[in-house]
């Protein structure tokens, strides 16, 4: 009796850690533009860079470590992993750089992934190259993918184009990997997936939920985000962020 007893204890020490990592939430949010809403667009789509700064000093003062894609092995190894994403790369986008810049310090190092349309880079209100390659040599600011063209990739035939060439031109003006593509409109099906893998490592969607790893079938081609928006409280992020 008293040896079955001590298996099951010894069972509930090594078993009942590991379940809790398998069952972590880990938070994958969605801004696009930080700047003040000036009346163009969609207004929900911006967060203003003094709102952006407080979720941030937030997650900093809660222990959160935020991470981008090349360092997604580290999420069963750091205090509350969360991933920060940028999608379209807008000019305004560098305000969210600056802001990273000033609350880095020995205890926080905040970082972010920026997702590029690969054919708008130096538009008028978008990044241009020369943003794009400070950012990277920053280490603070990760350049990934979001197609060559920003189309719905479940009505396209051209995916060499949009997700290869695309790949290739961010890659060639960082200097650093691309492996991960944030899906347009957050819209994928099968043959999406498939062909993301030929490429990337990681695939975003727009399902709002916290992403737990669980072993389905393409879950890292699945990732689920939450969007960030004008609207959003502080309250609201601390609930988004903790899973409320």
């Amino acid at each position: 009796m008293k040896k079955s007893a001590m298996f099951f204890l010894c069972l509930l020490i090594f078993l009942l850690p590991s379940q809790a990592l398998a069952q972590r939430k880990i938070p994958i949010l969605i801004y696009h533009s930080i700047d003040e809403f000036k009346g163009q667009g969609s207004k929900e789509l911006y967060v203003t860079p003094k709102n952006f700064e407080n979720q941030m000093i937030y997650l900093r003062d809660h222990g959160y470590t935020l991470l981008t894609f090349d360092q997604w092995q580290d999420i069963n190894k750091v205090n509350k992993p969360i991933f920060i994403t940028f999608d379209d790369g807008y000019k305004n986008n560098l305000n969210a750089f600056g802001i990273f810049q000033k609350l880095k310090n020995e205890h926080f190092k905040p970082t972010g992934t920026t997702f590029i349309i690969s054919d708008f880079i130096g538009r008028s209100n978008r990044l241009s190259e020369s943003d794009l390659k400070m950012m990277a040599d920053s280490g603070i600011i990760s350049i990934q993918s979001h197609t060559a063209t920003h189309p719905d990739l479940t009505k396209i035939k051209d995916y060499e184009y949009e997700l290869k060439e695309s790949k290739d031109k961010i890659q060639k003006i960082t200097g650093k990997p691309v492996n991960a593509l944030a899906y347009p409109y957050g819209n994928f099906n099968n043959k999406v997936v498939e062909e993301t893998k030929k490429y990337y490592m990681f695939g975003l969607t727009t399902t709002p939920e916290l992403f737990s790893e669980t072993g389905i079938k393409d879950e890292f081609y699945l990732l689920p985000r939450i969007y960030i928006k004008y609207s959003t409280t502080l309250d609201d992020f601390a609930k988004i962020v903790k899973g409320e």
